[in-house]
């Protein structure tokens, strides 16, 4: 979703809100640092965004900022996330990070969002949370469980003028952005792309574990897609995605053998594998710059087409694998 600051602010002012906001971007970060909090604590992400926002020296990109708050819930319903909330308590603290009793407390000490819980049914009501407070938010993977709160958080964040940006670490890989930005390929003809894809009863299918890759195969193809069409099984999954413009590009999403991700790109200068996972700096890095612009590096249209591209996959497999459209 893209908003430049000035637009953010007219917004604003017109809701009757513009004179509260104080962003801390409005001054040099030496003079006033952009102070960032966390809710959820039951994801391994918010220990590593954390470790490089607030290192004792950081990389130029992460300079101006630092988490100063953390609310640790997160899932208390879904047993591999909750159970690591006290570990990952500890962990944030150690690096400086006070622990908030509710996100209300947490709002008010901070500048911006780093929205982290792993369960996305929480996602709708903590961001509402954060969309009444006018903070910027980071909302990490899944946006929400199903496509529906998908959808509403969005539409309530463009209707509340609220700066909102969320996106897989997949998608900043060095061989993927080296494909969408840097025309290493030339013009992309297809991607087959693949990731782990344990699912979650609570959430759609591929919302879970399956982003990841769905991410790294629209990151190459870009919007546009018409149909999906999945062919299930309990230990694998195979989406196969046609685009408006006649390309084809696939998804295969796995739940036993290596836990890896990746994907292989074609284009008419070439095809490229993509690589594996190479760690969060590049996501932390576009989230920096986020919060700096108050501009999503991914247009809103993009991401939602992302979620209703899997919300149609699971319909697919419902219907035992007949094509079915992809709409937003």
């Amino acid at each position: 979703m893209h908003f430049s600051r000035r637009t953010f602010l007219k917004k604003s002012a017109v809701l009757g809100v513009g004179a509260s906001i104080n962003f801390s971007a409005a001054l040099p970060f030496e003079e006033n640092p952009i102070r960032i909090g966390i809710i959820g604590l039951d994801t391994s992400h918010a220990v590593a965004f954390t470790k490089l926002f607030n290192a004792t020296t950081p990389k130029k990109e992460f300079e101006g900022f630092s988490v100063v708050s953390a609310y640790p819930f997160g899932s208390r319903d879904i047993p591999s996330s909750a159970e690591r909330i006290p570990g990952y308590s500890e962990a944030v603290r150690e690096w400086g990070v006070t622990i908030a009793n509710s996100i209300e407390e947490l709002l008010e000490e901070v500048d911006v969002v780093l929205l982290e819980t792993n369960d996305g049914t929480m996602h709708l009501e903590q961001a509402r949370k954060v969309f009444k407070a006018k903070k910027p938010v980071f909302i990490d993977k899944p946006v929400a469980a199903r496509y529906d709160d998908v959808k509403k958080i969005y539409e309530e964040a463009t209707d509340q003028g609220i700066p909102i940006f969320s996106a897989s670490s997949l998608r900043y890989q060095s061989n993927v952005n080296a494909v969408r930005n840097e025309d290493k390929i030339g013009t992309v003809l297809g991607c087959d792309a693949f990731s782990p894809a344990e699912t979650e009863p609570s959430h759609t299918d591929l919302f879970w574990y399956g982003i990841h890759g769905v991410e790294i195969l629209f990151s190459i193809m870009g919007a546009g897609c018409k149909s999906v069409q999945r062919i299930a099984s309990p230990e694998v999954d195979l989406v196969v995605g046609k685009w408006h413009d006649g390309r084809i590009g696939t998804f295969r999403g796995m739940r036993n053998g290596i836990h890896d991700y990746g994907g292989t790109a074609f284009g008419t200068e070439g095809n490229l594998n993509l690589g594996s996972f190479d760690g969060y700096e590049g996501l932390a890095k576009e989230i920096a710059n986020f919060f700096r612009t108050k501009i999503s590096p991914v247009d809103y249209k993009e991401t939602l087409e992302i979620y209703a591209f899997m919300e149609a996959a699971d319909l697919s497999k419902r219907k035992e694998g007949v094509e079915v459209l992809c709409r937003i």
